[in-house]
């Protein structure tokens, strides 16, 4: 019996090594073409997990969310952002259209369904892997609430 269950085991490890071997060998990694579904869906929940376990951590805001700090965070923006994520933070420039994962349109559902320690993490520490710098060394966490509440403004704000 025990001779049955390692020709089994065997078995096993063989079909995942050769479905590993097949997998590392035929995957595209480009980023010009985008990925399929299983990808996406995979890379985005483990995101959004990630984002999640360290939005925890965030402390609460140190400035409030009003029309002087929202214009403030926009002026950030401009000099920071807007290169990949376009002037009006809706349709990328160029360089972010063809990014992988995409620069996001920030006043999408997507963007705007997170909470704002979510998109404070993100501001602040970046996604790895995905062209999105984090700002900690170069913004002050005030600075990055200031950013944050400008791209929680513009849910608000209707597409010119």
């Amino acid at each position: 019996m025990a001779h049955k269950d390692r020709l089994v085991a065997v078995i096993i490890i063989v079909v995942v090594l050769g479905a590993l071997a097949y997998w590392i060998t035929t995957a595209d990694i480009s980023a010009v073409n985008s990925p399929g579904r299983i990808e996406s869906s995979i890379a985005n929940g483990l995101r959004e997990w990630y984002i999640g376990r360290g939005a925890k951590r965030v402390p609460a805001p140190t400035v409030a969310n009003n029309a002087e700090n929202i214009s403030q965070g926009e002026a950030l923006y401009s000099m920071s952002c807007a290169q990949c994520h376009g002037m009006d933070a809706r349709k990328p420039m160029p360089m972010g259209e063809w990014m992988y994962p995409r620069v996001p349109n920030l006043s999408s559902a997507d963007t705007q369904e997170m909470s704002d320690k979510e998109i404070f993490w993100v501001i602040k520490n970046g996604i790895r892997l995905s062209g999105m710098p984090g700002f900690a060394k170069l913004s002050t966490d005030p600075e990055i609430w200031q950013m944050t509440y400008y791209v929680r403004s513009l849910g608000a704000k209707p597409a010119k």
